[in-house]
């Protein structure tokens, strides 16, 4: 009876948990449709690839029910909202903590459906170094757009770009990374506070699916 008992405890949790997981991902979908009719396309992006990695999961192990902690998709909407209401300096902010939520999803996916296991540390350093990789390959994509496509999302002016340009721009870039950085090792520490202890995203799948990822 007790076993019956803890069974019917963990697929409740379970329930709860893929339902909201799955009313916050529809939510970062109507944020990014709402980025795209704003031409917006770093919250695009952004909002894509995290609508990816959190339905990968499900659609592997075909079942629903096998979705992230909800409080992770909570803490990737968080900027995305902020972003929508605010600007200046907390748009900046909410810029950097999409891209480390970006890589907070991609180490909770490998800790919960993997048998993948980090230590503390180097869960932080994991997370950090991922923003900053993550940053590092949208600045790229940044620069080629406004070389060929005459943007200005690196350069402030369209091009041909003057040395004084260039100085401005590449130290705005610099700051970007200190930023992505920053709040890298900020989502790295959350990563292993909360997610690794007391989130235990294992507990919230089907036990088949648990003791299959062992």
């Amino acid at each position: 009876m007790a076993r019956t008992g803890e069974l019917a405890a963990v697929m409740s949790e379970t329930r709860l948990n893929a339902a909201l997981g799955w009313l916050l991902l529809l939510a970062i979908a109507l944020v990014g449709i709402e980025s795209a009719i704003d031409a917006d396309w770093v919250w695009v992006a952004i909002a894509l690839i995290v609508l990816g990695l959190a339905v990968f999961p499900p659609l592997t192990f075909r079942n629903p029910l096998v979705m992230l902690p909800w409080e992770v998709l909570g803490l990737v909407i968080l900027p995305l909202f902020v972003r929508g209401f605010f600007g200046g300096l907390l748009g900046t902010i909410a810029a950097y903590l999409g891209v480390a939520a970006v890589a907070l999803v991609v180490a909770v996916d490998l800790d919960v459906f993997t048998p993948v296991r980090m230590t503390t540390w180097f869960a932080v350093i994991f997370v950090g170094v991922t923003t900053m990789a993550t940053a590092g390959i949208w600045a790229v994509l940044r620069w080629l757009s406004d070389i060929f496509l005459g943007t200005t999302m690196v350069y402030p002016t369209p091009p041909p770009v003057t040395p004084a340009v260039e100085q401005i721009a590449l130290e705005a870039l610099m700051w970007d990374f200190v930023g992505a950085t920053l709040a890298g090792l900020f989502a790295g520490v959350i990563f292993a506070w909360y997610f690794r202890r007391l989130a235990a995203g294992r507990s919230r799948l089907p036990p088949e699916i648990a003791e299959a990822i062992e």
